[in-house]
């Protein structure tokens, strides 16, 4: 007999074991296929009867506290299991399709944060990225597409900042993906009223030496961003974007002035996974740094000859010939 439980802890404690990110349910006509994304890479994992998935989904749609009659507009929201003695978050969002709803989770173990000579596959980049964080205000910006693991990285940045001094650090996030002692964390929920810019207005009352924005989405966040620094705060964010000097584009897309660009930024780090050699660690962040007179060049004038100081391509080749790939 069919339980949505059942078929929740097997596939999440297969998915544990194989480092799967995501779960993807796609609804066909009388079956929905569920695949997995493994290291990038999409598999499909197995079929369920529709009648089986609507029953799963409206469990965890009741769970994470999302509306389980509406199903014409998309809806977001966590819930928080323990498997194993492993904590995690399952963050859902459901998208309407045909007459049914598709359903996309992301997988969020509460591990330990790892240190950044574990994440970053070059120990001079770690070098080099622990020398952009000395100062004591600006904005340092992790920059790439979905799951290339800027926000893990953004992680391990402030926790090796909090390692040499004890800093007053809030970070606002949606959602909260580790949970941490140390930090001031602040759940953003647009829902209740809990937005970036409320968030940071307070934020900013409560005396911070490090402020973690979980992305900048739009106009208004931005600017608060950039108002922060301004303020004298060291302020770390995403951006999804393709490369550092696309980031430049979607920040002045956003309104963002050359002058606060060259005023407040200390660096554009644009991050890719590649995958590697190495059993524990199948992948590592490699970093398209954007900084100093370049950075300042590009703020300016945009010009697009001007390039970042080592391409992904370039890193991408001495990666194959010191043989990590």
């Amino acid at each position: 007999m069919y339980s949505s439980d059942r078929f929740l802890n097997n596939v999440i404690l297969f998915a544990l074991k194989e480092n799967v990110t995501d779960i993807h349910f796609v609804p066909c006509d009388t079956s929905t296929h569920v695949y997995l994304r493994v290291h990038g890479q999409r598999h499909i994992y197995k079929t369920l009867l529709l009648p089986h998935y609507k029953a799963l989904l409206n469990h965890l749609k009741f769970q994470a506290q999302m509306d389980v009659g509406e199903t014409r507009l998309p809806q977001d929201g966590v819930v928080t299991l323990n498997v194993e003695d492993t904590k995690l978050d399952l963050r859902l969002s459901t998208l309407p399709v045909r007459q049914e709803e598709s359903l996309a989770i992301r997988i969020l173990p509460h591990n330990d944060i790892l240190p950044l000579n574990k994440l970053l596959l070059f120990n001079y980049q770690v070098t080099r990225l622990k020398s952009l964080i000395q100062k004591p205000s600006g904005i340092v910006l992790l920059t790439g597409p979905t799951g290339s693991g800027k926000t893990t990285l953004l992680y391990s940045l402030i926790e090796t900042l909090l390692k040499e001094q004890s800093y007053q650090t809030i970070t606002l996030e949606d959602p909260i993906e580790k949970d941490l002692n140390h930090f001031v964390q602040v759940q953003i929920n647009e829902k209740s009223g809990m937005t970036y810019q409320t968030g940071l207005k307070a934020a900013l009352r409560h005396d911070p030496d490090i402020l973690m924005v979980g992305e900048i989405r739009d106009h208004k966040t931005a600017a608060f961003v950039f108002h922060a620094a301004y303020t004298g705060h060291l302020v770390f964010s995403t951006l999804h974007a393709k490369d550092a000097k696309g980031t430049i584009h979607r920040l002045i897309e956003m309104g963002i002035k050359p002058v606060d660009l060259t005023q407040n930024l200390l660096a554009i780090c644009a991050t890719e996974l590649i995958s590697i050699n190495h059993k524990e660690h199948p992948r590592a962040a490699i970093i398209e740094f954007l900084t100093g007179a370049s950075l300042l060049q590009y703020c300016e004038s945009q010009h697009t000859s001007l390039a970042s100081d080592v391409t992904f391509g370039q890193l991408k080749r001495k990666a194959y010939a010191y043989g990590f790939v």
